[in-house]
């Protein structure tokens, strides 16, 4: 069979998996570096072949996660498996037909996206906490949720995204939210913010450009366009981009 005939199990398991032998490599060596043990590698590939569920967000104070489908009794919905705002599909519809969705309620939003956002705003900071920052906001799924969850607590959002087309998605996402509860969508570079506004938030939230390589199971054909020497050009963005967010959130922040 085709593992006895690969050079190696890498580039067998890169095969049978359909992904570039350089992205098992680097699966390998991610097991490898977090001390798990690598015969776990081949569920990695078969996860990222494994066909998405559409999963749902309600957005807090706007709607309950009950009542997230309306009126809509056709609509097969459970609860997620981590975040209370979660909703997942569970049969075919299409999530736009939802009254909720379609007036911003409400939205289309991976699980784990929605963890690393309640994560923040569960933080503890030491005294005020009245203004955050979404530095890389765009499209504006994570924005919408951090803007609900800073009207529940009496903050204020700036939502920051450096292309224009992006912004405007940003902003059509966060049009549910009640007035206050956003303070500026804005088009700027995410990496002068931390130049020209030094330690002005009490927190900010960086989720910043990547590979995609971490959600292969929603864009599969990432896995052929990216390259290696992609990477380098990224990680230094990334690294740019979380020290203006580390100058730009002030002490105790």
């Amino acid at each position: 069979g085709l593992r006895t005939e690969a050079p190696d199990e890498t580039t067998a398991l890169a095969s049978t998996g359909s992904h570039p032998v350089w992205v098992v490599r680097a699966l390998r060596e991610a097991l490898h570096g977090s001390g798990r043990p690598t015969d776990e590698l081949a569920d990695l590939p078969e996860a990222d072949n494994t066909a998405p569920r559409v999963t749902l967000v309600a957005r807090p104070g706007l709607v309950d996660p009950a009542n997230l489908a309306g009126g809509h009794d056709q609509v097969d919905l459970v609860p997620g498996r981590w975040a209370p705002t979660a909703q997942v599909l569970a049969s075919g519809t299409d999530p736009a037909a939802l009254d909720t969705v379609a007036d911003g309620r409400a939205g289309v939003q991976d699980e784990g996206s929605q963890l690393v956002t309640l994560a923040l705003t569960a933080t503890p900071v030491q005294g005020r906490d009245e203004r955050w920052l979404d530095l890389c906001a765009g499209p504006g799924g994570k924005a919408a949720l951090l803007g609900a969850l800073a009207a529940q607590q009496g903050a204020r959002l700036v939502a920051n995204e450096v292309q224009s087309h992006r912004t405007r998605l940003v902003r059509r996402g966060l049009r549910a939210l009640p007035d206050g509860a956003v303070e500026a969508v804005r088009t700027a570079d995410g990496r002068e913010a931390g130049t020209e506004e030094p330690g002005t938030y009490d927190r900010v939230l960086v989720d910043a450009p990547c590979t995609g390589l971490g959600a292969l199971r929603r864009r599969p054909e990432s896995r052929w366009r990216r390259t290696p020497a992609d990477l380098g050009a990224l990680t230094g963005l990334q690294g740019e981009l979380l020290a203006s967010a580390l100058d730009a959130v002030r002490p105790g922040g």
